[in-house]
């Protein structure tokens, strides 16, 4: 088996594996279809990073799902977390929604927490808060986080300091979140959030790094150490992930792969079969992707070096760059068409004008052919039609 592969390789696999390739395509004419969907996104990824940002008409979870869903609105993503959903909120690559099977290969960081040199000693100091928290959740039923804090409740509940014992717990495992509620954390007993059949399965260090790796492997198809560590949130240089990594190779679940770059290879490692479908992507056969917009935070751009490296493309996000220094934007979403990211805009879902509107747009090419332009056009179109508003005619 060679043991190399070219960036152009690389990068179709990690289309591919990111369900952005034109042959993952998806489609939902109902609510429940685009949930169906959402939820086969989100296995065959990982995980959907969560964040707050909303100017583009959605968040960027909702965006990630509708890059891929054609006909999926905010709605229906905003609410995928809700019991009975098979998955669950929880510390991966950061704050995400994971499929419920990922739940027992956690229980070494939630441990963790436990003596976490910040939050061990913040739990130990407030054990009659937490005491409290669970009894109120196990007596009265789930609460918001809103709850615990500002002048939504009297007395005790007001003081900030509850709303992060409430986040602790969560660390841990004690509490779980059971919905979102216009994105407020609704946290209820862990028992009654996760199945017994799923938080029974014990899953040792090890066992929990090599699902993990190969959970990483499977969302990005050729990958660094680093990005496979990061995808979780793991240290590469851990003796738990060397040794992962080493035990994968003797079973044959993985094998190392050097990403050729010009004169550079990159050590990377790949699983088998991708190997073999990366020998079938070339240019003839591989179907890119439609026009669509992705949010900065999409699992192919969280990893900006590796973006840099497949895609000869830099990642910006100025939403904490002063306004006069920002080169794109306040929240620059880059275009994805084909296999190639043609450019970027800026998008700000205008709600009172109702209408989506580009505040800017910036091409990689000085001179923009053509196709790239409408490009551009139906990427914002097609963004403007998830959210529910027009595009602002220009």
């Amino acid at each position: 088996m060679r043991d190399t592969i070219d960036v152009f390789a690389a990068r179709r696999l990690a289309l591919l594996r990111a369900g952005l390739s034109g042959s993952e395509a998806q489609e939902a004419s109902t609510a429940g279809a685009a949930r169906r969907a959402a939820h086969r996104v989100l296995s065959r990824i990982g995980y959907l990073q969560l964040d707050t940002v909303s100017v583009a008409g959605a968040r960027s979870h909702s965006l990630i799902l509708q890059s891929r869903i054609d006909g999926i609105t905010p709605d229906v993503a905003e609410s995928l977390l809700r019991p009975g959903a098979p998955l669950w909120e929880g510390l991966g690559h950061e704050a995400c929604w994971m499929p419920l099977d990922l739940w027992p290969c956690f229980a070494f960081r939630r441990d963790r927490y436990r003596v976490h040199p910040r939050w061990g000693p913040f739990l130990a100091g407030t054990k009659d808060v937490a005491a409290d928290l669970l009894r109120r959740a196990r007596d009265d039923g789930p609460f918001r986080s809103a709850d615990l804090e500002g002048d939504s409740g009297t007395g005790f509940w007001r003081g900030k300091p509850a709303k992060r014992v409430a986040e602790a717990l969560w660390r841990t495992g004690d509490l779980a979140i059971r919905e979102r509620r216009g994105f407020q954390r609704c946290y209820d007993l862990a028992e009654r959030v996760v199945p017994d059949a799923v938080r029974s399965r014990s899953v040792s260090v090890d066992a929990a790094h090599r699902e993990l790796i190969l959970r990483a492997l499977a969302g990005h198809g050729w990958a660094e150490a680093r990005t496979i560590a990061a995808t979780w949130r793991l240290r590469p240089t851990s003796d738990a992930f060397r040794r992962a990594l080493r035990e994968l190779v003797e079973s044959g679940e993985i094998v190392a792969c050097a990403l050729a770059d010009g004169r550079d290879r990159v050590p990377g490692w790949i699983r088998p079969s991708d190997l073999d479908i990366s020998d079938r992507l070339d240019r003839r056969t591989f179907h890119g992707s439609s026009p669509v917009l992705l949010t900065p935070f999409d699992p192919l751009l969280w990893d900006r070096a590796r973006v840099r490296r497949l895609f000869a493309f830099d990642v910006v996000l100025e939403i904490y760059v002063p306004a006069a220094k920002r080169r794109f934007g306040y929240f620059a979403m880059p275009v994805l068409s084909g296999e190639r990211l043609i450019g970027r805009v800026d998008v700000k879902a205008d709600r009172d004008a109702g209408v989506v509107r580009a505040v800017s747009s910036h091409y990689e090419n000085a001179r923009p052919a053509a196709g790239d332009r409408y490009a551009v056009r139906a990427a914002l179109a097609r963004h403007a039609r998830a959210v529910g508003l027009p595009p602002a005619v220009s």
